[in-house]
């Protein structure tokens, strides 16, 4: 039977990202702590979000860029949905969807309205 992995407005802490088989679509959210957009890369932007459990790697392929360049570019805390992949030891997600989440912050200094758990 497949498990039910947390989707928006819940999210799939760093923590866990080792459990789901490599593929599974899920969503992810975090402060956004790194963001690359190597010229040897050909368009591909890169980018690390930290919730409080660890780091998330974020793959966006040139084409999504251009659809959500402002989250990429102005979002502080952004939530995730894509393609979970696992390669030469490093799991990363590969961006289907990004949401600019950052109005959230101020939420986040109380406990009861956190937009997303960890269950």
């Amino acid at each position: 039977m497949p498990h039910n992995w947390p989707s928006s407005p819940k999210a799939c802490p760093a923590y866990m990202l080792g459990n789901p088989p490599d593929g599974t679509r899920l969503t992810v959210a975090g402060l956004v702590i790194l963001r690359q957009r190597p010229g040897t890369a050909k368009g591909i932007f890169f980018i690390t979000l930290e919730d409080e459990t660890g780091v998330i790697n974020v793959i966006v392929w040139r084409s999504l860029y251009k659809q959500y360049r402002r989250a990429l570019i102005s979002g502080r805390l952004l939530r995730v949905t894509g393609r979970l992949q696992r390669g030469f030891g490093v799991t990363h997600i590969i961006a289907e969807q990004i949401e600019d989440i950052s109005n959230m912050l101020d939420t986040l200094l109380n406990v009861s309205t956190v937009p997303f758990t960890i269950d």
